[in-house]
């Protein structure tokens, strides 16, 4: 697949809920000179933690059909969120593994005119950044340094499964950290740091009460530490600490994805990256 090139895979929240990460991450890209392409007729990765609970060869059909969609563009997946990188790169290994489930699957989209070979990557935006882009070649396009103290959240996807992934230390990961600084901004360390937001794995829809259990034990954390902004790199915990807080009296932490991050960073106007969208107002 060509490396300067990706089939952008935006899930289901960001555009629906945050249509400023999407804006962010186009123009981050197009600056780095990358094409991303427009993955027509894509649905969603399927979210493993609803689907795959109920029917794995739905979600495996369901997530060929959007690596099938890339494969026929000739492009690797780029995701902006980390449960649809979960979910697709998930699919994606078993599919490659295993011949006679991709035979399977093949079956299954026939009945819609649509195969999949196996010669699709499944790329999360934060891994494309740290390791193909590089500190070097970031920082020249950054034109506004940012003097921020922040609260990185990883979120449970990003480095799990690690025997598949290994693209972080799932116990002491430092990639998202890194990035962070990159920008000039400082990456506050805090208690339970790899604790889940309390959305995943159908959490939020099935107990919404609960899920804010974790999401308070994480903002108490991070308010102790007297975090401006959360710094994530996933639609959905982004959702949750953002939608969340109006729920939970005493925290008003502003939420940034790292796209819209990287965004102020390079001086594009803040009207451009969706922060007006947001529950918890950002002030900068």
């Amino acid at each position: 697949m060509a490396a300067d090139k990706f089939a952008l895979f935006l899930g289901c929240v960001a555009p629906l809920r945050y249509p400023g990460i999407e804006k962010a991450t186009r123009e981050l890209f197009k600056a780095l000179g990358y094409d991303l392409r427009e993955m027509t007729g894509a649905g969603c990765c399927p979210a493993p933690g609803v689907v795959r609970s109920f029917d794995q060869a739905t979600w495996l059909a369901l997530a060929a059909r959007n690596l099938a969609i890339a494969e026929k563009q000739g492009c690797d997946v780029l995701t902006i969120c980390n449960g649809c990188f979960g979910s697709l790169y998930e699919a994606n290994h078993m599919l490659q593994e295993d011949p006679a489930l991709l035979k399977k699957v093949n079956a299954i989209l026939a009945e819609v005119g649509m195969k999949y070979e196996g010669k699709v990557r499944v790329r999360h935006f934060a891994d494309v950044l740290f390791n193909d882009v590089g500190i070097e070649k970031m920082k020249q396009k950054f034109t506004r340094p940012l003097d921020y103290k922040v609260a990185v959240h990883y979120g449970c996807h990003f480095t799990r499964p690690t025997k598949l992934k290994h693209l972080d230390d799932p116990e002491r990961p430092h990639i998202l950290d890194e990035l962070v600084e990159w920008t000039g901004a400082k990456s506050l360390p805090y208690a339970d740091k790899n604790m889940c937001c309390g959305a995943g794995g159908g959490v939020r829809s099935r107990d919404g009460k609960f899920a804010l259990t974790f999401t308070e034990a994480k903002l108490k954390n991070m308010k102790a530490v007297n975090a401006q902004f959360i710094i994530d790199v996933c639609p959905f915990c982004h959702l949750q600490f953002d939608r969340g807080q109006k729920d939970l009296p005493g925290y008003d932490i502003p939420v940034i994805h790292l796209a819209q991050l990287y965004g102020l960073a390079m001086g594009l106007p803040e009207s451009s990256l969706g922060l007006e969208a947001h529950e918890i107002k950002v002030t900068l």
